[in-house]
């Protein structure tokens, strides 16, 4: 029975417009909520008829009222049902980037104007399902995970809002079609250091936070007293002054051109590797693209996302490499 009422459910998803991403928020009215008896509203039914037939045939008033006010029950936990999902929206679907292969935590936000509360809604993607807390006119978030296999572009497919409330007699459910959800290329494993041999070739800067001291001075008016050189200045008869000095990194730049060596997808993931490689180290780097303006010389949370973003974005290969 369970099988039977599953098929049929994706018979009617089948016939649901639109089939494609359509923009949020998305207002659930009665036109898009469907409604269907469970197994076990479908064996409640077959109960409540075996008892009005079993009661029109002995001429039992009392069993045939018993069988219509059950009979009434049901066909009130349908309208409950649909009116559960009826006035429900769903404002927004978003979610941190991952690179390639990890799983994307979908944020789903509910809301609903109307004042109602809904209880035992859930949500189901192509992956994953997950239940919803009872929710007023405050709304909530829910969170849905999914698996990513390729970067670019993510469909996230059709989302499925649903309910049995308040008898479990009845499942009324909508579809939502979120738009796509970006994904960054995967890195690559065990990649090598960026150009320039990673911290070779850099050059200093005089810095009194900095960690390594350069030479010392005499004291001038104003100078930390922590920068004091006690034993020195004990030794020479004099206030001397410790200066430090700061490393600084030579921008790095990584060009998609010198990578020429490397098949389409593996200059991506090399490309994706040194961008991390370069935020962990804190370097500053300019990524190049073919058919773009290069990025940076920068680092920092936005220039990673503007670099994996247009790794993200560059053209598949016509096979995978």
């Amino acid at each position: 029975m369970a099988g039977l009422h599953a098929s049929l459910a994706r018979r009617l998803a089948l016939l649901a417009r639109p089939r494609a991403a359509e923009a949020l928020p998305v207002q659930l009215d009665r036109r898009r909520v469907y409604v269907l008896p469970t197994g076990f509203g479908l064996f409640y039914a077959a109960l409540v008829l075996a008892m009005a037939l079993g009661a029109l045939n002995y001429n039992n008033n009392p069993a045939l009222l018993m069988a219509l006010l059950l009979g009434a029950t049901a066909m009130a936990s349908l309208i409950f049902a649909h009116l559960q999902l009826s006035g429900l929206r769903m404002d927004a679907v978003s979610a941190d980037p991952v690179h390639a292969g990890e799983s994307l935590t979908l944020h789903i936000a509910l809301s609903a104007q109307d004042g109602r509360l809904r209880r035992g809604l859930r949500l189901d993607g192509a992956q994953a399902a997950t239940f919803a807390p009872a929710m007023t006119d405050e709304g909530t978030v829910v969170e849905l995970p999914v698996t990513t296999q390729r970067r670019g572009w993510h469909d996230i497919g059709r989302l499925r809002v649903s309910t049995t409330q308040p008898l479990g007699l009845a499942r009324a459910w909508s579809w939502v079609w979120p738009p796509p959800l970006l994904v960054y290329p995967a890195p690559e494993v065990h990649g090598p250091p960026l150009p320039e041999g990673g911290r070779t070739g850099q050059r200093a800067k005089l810095d009194p936070t900095g960690d390594d001291v350069h030479h010392l001075r005499g004291y001038r008016a104003g100078d930390a007293p922590r920068t004091i050189a006690w034993k020195p200045s004990a030794r020479r008869d004099m206030l001397l002054v410790r200066e430090y000095e700061q490393p600084v990194g030579v921008e790095v730049r990584l060009d998609w051109d010198a990578l020429g060596a490397l098949p389409h997808e593996d200059r991506i993931r090399r490309l994706a590797h040194w961008v991390e490689l370069g935020e962990r180290e804190g370097r500053r780097y300019r990524l190049a693209l073919p058919d773009q303006p290069a990025l940076g010389p920068a680092n920092g949370t936005l220039h990673r996302h503007l670099c994996l973003r247009a790794l993200a974005l560059m053209p598949h290969a016509d096979r995978p490499s």
